[in-house]
């Protein structure tokens, strides 16, 4: 058993020393290898510097706040870290910012190009001037006009003159531009023309109850007994349409056509009107190859070759365009038609007593003038009954498919 242990005097300073080590840790007593029986007193041995005193407690307080501030700094830093990565991952979806807009506001980007939205209506399409072939040019030649201001704008007709022969400055051709997506198209049987019938024929002139939207009226073509031709109007079928010939066709939908027929002796369902006259005259934006047998075309006036023709054409857009013109061939009339922007066109009457093209002053088919100076024909003759069939154009009325009767 060892013996108790020798105590150093009070207050010296290896007292002090064992008290603040005995805290941590126990004292050790090394055997003194010198005693004998191995039995001695432990000797006190000074602490080695792994046993130094620890910090003062204010020390290890700042010690402490230093470490957190450290952990702080770190933290935020990590924190500004991923935010930055966040902005750039943001930033490089959502695309640069575009010029002029406002500070820090990006703009969308995407692979497609965008088009920006316009209100912007295209103006709507009119007609070219007519180039004169002759120099000078007379006042107004070839400038397309409005003769009916009244009417719904954009112009439903247009109307100008102009000459058609360099060797033949005398020769002036009237031609007539019709929009075919403002007007209505209708046609009337006259109380001979286009044949004898049985069937109703009609009011045979223009009905009093839809001249409050006339426009114009014009010719039609040949009786039947002069070229035997398809008739079909109000529901009726006057005449049997013939496979191969020129028609003028209106439908349900609204839509005007010119065609080479080929439906059939009985017009569908869709058609509201149709008329025929002879084989096409143009076709393909040119003169067709018959255009130029003069025997194809009608019996002419005194047999000559050159008379007053008249027809009909339509242009790419779908309008309509109507030609007088005095000494004329049919191959003649085909040029001119072509020179107006036709793509395919029909003849229509020919001889002087027919060509007539009127317009009227206002709604109800007021003050009629002559468009043709032709002095067999007088303005108000489709305001009452009428020897032949003939055209009228309207200002269409919502819903209504064809004209009164």
């Amino acid at each position: 058993m060892y013996p108790a242990p020798v105590e150093a005097p009070a207050g010296s300073a290896s007292v002090r020393l064992g008290v603040l080590a005995g805290r941590r840790r126990r004292w050790s007593a090394p055997v003194d290898p010198g005693d004998d029986n191995g039995c001695h007193a432990p000797k006190l041995r000074a602490p080695d510097v792994t046993d130094a005193e620890p910090p003062p407690r204010a020390a290890r307080r700042q010690v402490r706040a230093r470490r957190s501030r450290q952990r702080l700094a770190f933290s935020l830093a990590g924190a500004l870290v991923i935010a930055l990565a966040a902005f750039l991952s943001v930033n490089a979806l959502s695309g640069s910012k575009s010029p002029g807009s406002p500070s820090g506001t990006p703009t969308t980007s995407t692979t497609t190009t965008t088009v920006p939205a316009t209100t912007t209506t295209p103006p709507p399409y009119m007609p070219p001037a007519v180039a004169p072939v002759i120099a000078p040019p007379l006042a107004g030649e070839g400038q397309w006009s409005n003769p009916e201001p009244w009417s719904p704008q954009p112009p439903s007709v247009l109307t100008t003159t102009f000459r058609t022969d360099p060797t033949q400055p005398s020769i002036v051709a009237y031609a007539a531009w019709v929009r075919s997506a403002n007007t209505q198209l209708a046609l009337y049987p006259g109380y001979e023309g286009p044949g004898p019938s049985a069937l109703d024929r009609g009011p045979e002139e223009v009905p009093v109850t839809a001249r409050q939207s006339l426009l114009a009226t014009f010719n039609s073509g040949f009786y039947e007994k002069d070229s035997a031709a398809g008739f079909y109007v109000h529901g009726t079928l006057y005449f049997p349409m013939v496979n191969g010939l020129a028609t003028v066709v209106t439908y349900t939908n609204g839509q005007v056509a010119l065609m080479d027929w080929e439906g059939g002796p009985t017009p569908g369902a869709e058609v509201v009107m149709a008329r025929q006259n002879l084989p096409l005259l143009v076709d393909a934006g040119a003169p067709t190859p018959t255009a130029g047998i003069p025997s194809d075309w009608g019996v002419t006036l005194h047999g000559a070759l050159a008379v007053w023709r008249t027809g009909l054409g339509i242009d790419a857009h779908g309008n309509l365009m109507y030609v007088a013109a005095p000494a004329q061939t049919a191959l003649s009339l085909a040029k001119i038609l072509v020179q107006l922007g036709a793509v395919r066109a029909m003849q229509l009457d020919i001889n002087p007593e027919w060509p007539i093209f009127v317009t009227y002053a206002g709604p109800g088919a007021v003050s009629p003038s002559l468009f043709v100076p032709n002095p067999n024909q007088v303005s108000t003759r489709f305001l009452y009954s009428s020897t032949k069939d003939f055209f009228a154009l309207y200002i269409p009325t919502p819903g209504q498919v064809q004209q009164p009767w």
